[in-house]
């Protein structure tokens, strides 16, 4: 029986790391999760919480180091829930990421396979091309910044590390406006106030931002003054505002008013253009989605007369770059708004290989089946959730010759290729750090079929 209490001091060694970030230590027979922690470190630490099968523990001081601890370069790093790793060298990162993958799959899927070292970044700052500013009102004053760990509570931040600093600059000056003008922000406690969120998006290949502000109805005052003030910026492209009048944890609502300049603006990966609007889903850092969909496509060995079906397809991003390979693409999306711009995705690009259909993947995988039709290459790129039951059989009674699953969460990718593991021998499985500084990892798994193994 343990005797932990919150407030109490420990000093405590970290065997291993999470999968969130935190260290994992015992004491007293309790499993302890200590924030900001290493494996390797003895630490002294504060208890924050005890439950009845663990507790969590806040670092005080560092008794012993790891080699892979650095300062932290953000000033508000121990504040603000955005990040989890900056304590950590980018080296440190990509190896507890690496193992983070192996982890997974050997305790959740049963499965022992050789992953591959973590493909990083050059620089792992400002690389993010979106960015969702919440408003509040802290000391009588509008601030923007980011939520703190598990709270709705705002740091206010004036410079985010991974942001992108231009469009970062835009929502400075949307924040000043607000204040200038004492504009209402919204009040998640009263259900009063009008502004929500400034969003921007950035495009790397055009060097133009977009700013989207969230209100929670149609009355944005003196918005031709804010015009102006942006139109002084570099790349400024358009401002939007969107409606979201509900009590909910969705940032974007379903109304988008156009209050100067484009609807959208376009990105380039790979060689292909895709349009962005406020709510098109597209990945947030430019250069690693490259690299991610590159070798998406190595994996699907692609060689001209292929049948390939995209399940989870989205707006189409790895549709098309699969497409300019292969025979023909079927890209299938139960987002039908998501479906309608991949198809406008693909004539941008002149493709014309690539069909879209909006429904369920399993639904359609199904029907498509009975019609005869039987894909070479099936790739997912699922939610965090990932695939559902139904996904997976629809997978295995297809029977492709191969199968390129991408995944954001080793937890669901182990779950799902345990399922598929069955049928499915696993070639190869290439981690991509997608999100630098943070705890998430992509990764990009090659199956193929045991008969021909």
């Amino acid at each position: 029986m343990h005797n932990l209490k919150v407030g109490q001091k420990i000093e405590i060694y970290i065997e291993k790391m999470a999968s969130e970030g935190q260290g994992i230590a015992k004491y007293d027979g309790m499993t302890v999760f200590v924030e900001k922690a290493i494996a390797g470190e003895k630490v002294q630490a504060e208890v924050s919480k005890v439950k009845k099968d663990y507790a969590v523990a806040e670092t005080i001081h560092i008794l012993e180091a790891s080699l892979y601890r650095v300062e932290p370069l953000c000033p508000v790093y121990n504040l603000c829930g955005g990040c989890q790793l900056q304590h950590m060298s980018y080296e440190g990162e990509l190896i507890f990421k690496k193992n983070k993958i192996e982890d997974a799959l050997k305790r959740i899927g049963s499965i022992e396979v050789k992953v591959n070292d973590v493909i990083g970044m050059n620089s792992p700052y400002y690389y993010r091309s979106k960015a969702q500013y919440p408003v509040a009102t802290v000391d009588g004053k509008a601030v923007m910044g980011f939520y703190k760990e598990r709270s709705h509570e705002i740091v206010p931040i004036k410079e985010c590390m991974l942001q992108n600093r231009q469009a970062e600059n835009i929502a400075m000056e949307v924040l000043e406006f607000i204040k200038e003008f004492n504009i209402q922000v919204y009040n998640e406690n009263t259900k009063q106030g009008l502004i929500r969120h400034i969003m921007t998006r950035y495009s790397k290949s055009t060097g133009e931002t977009m700013v989207v502000i969230v209100a929670r109805e149609n009355n944005l005052p003196h918005k031709d003054e804010l015009v102006n003030r942006l139109k002084k910026y570099d790349g400024f492209a358009g401002l939007a505002l969107n409606i979201n009048p509900q009590d909910t944890n969705v940032v974007l609502g379903n109304k988008n008013i156009f209050l100067y300049g484009k609807s959208r603006i376009i990105e380039s990966i790979g060689g292909l253009k895709y349009y962005i609007s406020p709510q098109s889903f597209f990945q947030v850092n430019p250069i690693q989605t490259e690299i991610l969909y590159s070798k998406a496509l190595e994996f699907a060995n692609l060689q001209g007369d292929e049948l390939v079906i995209d399940a989870y397809c989205g707006v189409g991003t790895i549709s098309l770059f699969l497409a300019r390979r292969a025979k023909q693409v079927i890209g299938i999306e139960v987002v039908e708004k998501a479906v309608e711009d991949a198809k406008e995705n693909a004539g941008l690009n002149k493709i014309s290989n690539a069909d879209f259909i909006a429904g369920k993947s399993e639904d359609i995988m199904k029907d498509l089946k009975n019609r005869g039709i039987t894909p070479d290459v099936i790739v997912v790129d699922p939610p965090r959730k990932g695939c559902d039951d139904a996904v997976l059989d629809s997978i295995i009674d297809m029977a492709p010759e191969r199968i390129v699953y991408v995944s954001c969460n080793p937890a669901t990718l182990a779950r799902d290729l345990k399922k598929l593991s069955k049928k499915y021998c696993i070639k190869e499985v290439q981690p991509v750090d997608m999100f630098p500084r943070t705890s998430h990892i992509e990764c990009v798994v090659l199956m193929t079929n045991v008969k021909n193994k």
